[in-house]
Parts: structure tokens; C-alpha cells; sequence
């Protein structure tokens, strides 16, 4: 109580006071005070829980009202994956361009943990690979593209030269991969497999992107990037698609917001923006080195 009182800059009988009216006004007692602290009771998690939304809400609504005084302006906090980095990335580029007054929060992490921060109201959408685990009661997602694996590599890359590979000429080359516990490290894993071959004894499973490409830069290994970020990378990178082909697997690419929640008008422009730069991954047909997925 003592803390709550120094956060809010009151005293600790007005806190007291506070819940008290709050605890009569309900007609339920909100917090059990013991010897160790004070915890909510069932009946103060549950208006913990709205209060979370009604302040959410209320905060954005401030943001609403800047935003309409100057449209050029604001703050936007969202989430991707590794593999949608390509995607969001030439979204904000194109954003930045035209509102460059307009600031970005980028959190990037896996599936599981955007879902955490979605729904504990710190984002205000993310992008990545859809997932079957998604709780549809929580959340809405709008499919934006399938996104298909390619095996990559250097592009003075010996391999690069070849008209046609097979997957078991790749098992004594060295491989930067997204590590077993990922939906593309374990794709990679699992092709191999399932065509009788061993998984290569040179690997090097990192989740760091920058550790990968140097490692194909310099070294001589090859890893799997996502169509859209090949896209974007093939150039300034000096990567290149191996002609390789395995199983497919479709990868859905989707952005997902939660349920009931108001959006700031920079979300809205955002999400404009990221289906427009969606849009012709749709009408490119697909390619035959990808080795998942369906354009």
C-alpha cells in the first residue's frame, strides 16, 4: 500500500480510502490483506482485468485526439517475427517516408511471445506466421500472403552455378539454421529426414539473423530465408536461391490484432500499408526452388 502510494504521489490513508469506496461501490472485498502483503481477490482480478482495457483505451484516446491535430505525428508499438522482418520492413520504410514525424516500436520475437505482449495490450499488432495454436477467441488475423522457404546461399557460392540440386547433395555443406524448436529449423530438419538422409553434421543453429548471413557471406554456409525477405535481401546481401527441391509445407504470413480493441489511427495506416506491400506477393507465381508453401 505504502508503494502504491509513493507511485501514485498521494498519501497511504487516501489509497486506503480509495479502495474502501471502491470495495463498497462493488459490495465485494477487492484485495486480502495478510502479514505478507495484499493480494486481489477473485473479485479484484476480474476489475483489474477491465481496468487494464478501460485505461488502454483511455490512453489511446489521447493519442486519437494528437493524432487528429497533426496526422503527421505519433507513436507506433508493434510486433514481428524474424521471417516478417522483410515484410514490416518496407512497410515503415514506406511510411517513414511520407510521415517522417511518425516513430516505431519494433518488438520481435517469436510467435508465442507476440501473442503474451498482444494481449497484454504493449503492442498494438504483430506480424508473422500464422499459427494453429492461435486463440481465436483473443485474437483476429488477416492472412496477407504465403510465404514459401528458399534454400540460400552466397552468390559466389559454387552451388550457385548448378541447374538442379538434390537435397542429399546438401547434407556435407555447412548450414546456419534457425534452431530445432522453430517452425523453419525444424521444416529444414525434418526434410532430411524424411528422405532417408542424416541431418548434416555442420550446423550452426542460431535465432540471430546477423550471425546466419555472415556466416554466408563468409563462410561458406547456406540457411533458408523466407521468399519476402529474400526479396528484400537478395541485393544488398548478394544472396541467391539454390535450385533445390524438397517436401512442401504451407507458411501463411498474417497480421493479427486483438479482439474488441479500438486501434489508433496510425495502426490503421499501418496495416493499409503492410497489405499494400502484401499485394504482389500474392500475384507472383511460385517459384521452383521455393521449398515450402504455395504463392
Amino acid at each position: 500500500m505504502a508503494k502504491a502510494a509513493v507511485e501514485l504521489a498521494i498519501s497511504q490513508p487516501n489509497v486506503s480510502k480509495a479502495i474502501s469506496d471502491l470495495e463498497h461501490a462493488f459490495g465485494v472485498r477487492l484485495l486480502d490483506r495478510g502479514p505478507h502483503g495484499v493480494e486481489p481477490t477473485t473479485y479484484g482480478l476480474a476489475l483489474i482485468k477491465r481496468g487494464i482495457a478501460v485505461f488502454d483505451e483511455l490512453r489511446y484516446a489521447v493519442k486519437d485526439v494528437a493524432f487528429l491535430a497533426d496526422p503527421t505525428s505519433g507513436e507506433l508499438r508493434i510486433g514481428c517475427s524474424d521471417f516478417a522482418a522483410g515484410t514490416v520492413g518496407v512497410a515503415i520504410d514506406r511510411m517513414s517516408r511520407r510521415y517522417p514525424r511518425i516513430t516505431f516500436e519494433v518488438v520481435s520475437a517469436s510467435a508465442s511471445t507476440l501473442q503474451s505482449e498482444l494481449k497484454g495490450r504493449n503492442i498494438e499488432g504483430f506480424v508473422a506466421i500464422l499459427e494453429d495454436s492461435l486463440n481465436k477467441e483473443d485474437f483476429d488475423a488477416e492472412i496477407l500472403y504465403d510465404d514459401p522457404l528458399f534454400v540460400v546461399a552466397d552468390a559466389h557460392h559454387q552451388l550457385v552455378r548448378r541447374r538442379s540440386i538434390k537435397l542429399a547433395e546438401l547434407v556435407n555443406e555447412p548450414w546456419a539454421l534457425p534452431p530445432a524448436n522453430t517452425p523453419s529449423g525444424s521444416y529444414v530438419r525434418n526434410a532430411f529426414e524424411g528422405n532417408g538422409l542424416t541431418i548434416p553434421e555442420r550446423v550452426v543453429s542460431t535465432y540471430s539473423h546477423v550471425l546466419r548471413h555472415h556466416l554466408v557471406a563468409t563462410a561458406g554456409f547456406i540457411t533458408v530465408l523466407p521468399k519476402s525477405m529474400l526479396q528484400v535481401m537478395a541485393k544488398p546481401l548478394s544472396l541467391r536461391a539454390l535450385p533445390v527441391h524438397v517436401p512442401e509445407v504451407r507458411r501463411t504470413m498474417a497480421i493479427v490484432i486483438l479482439r474488441q480493441r479500438t486501434l489508433s489511427p496510425i495502426a490503421k495506416l499501418f496495416i493499409e500499408t503492410v497489405r499494400a506491400v502484401a499485394k504482389p506477393q500474392v500475384r507472383t507465381k511460385k517459384s521452383p526452388y521455393d521449398i515450402s508453401g504455395q504463392c
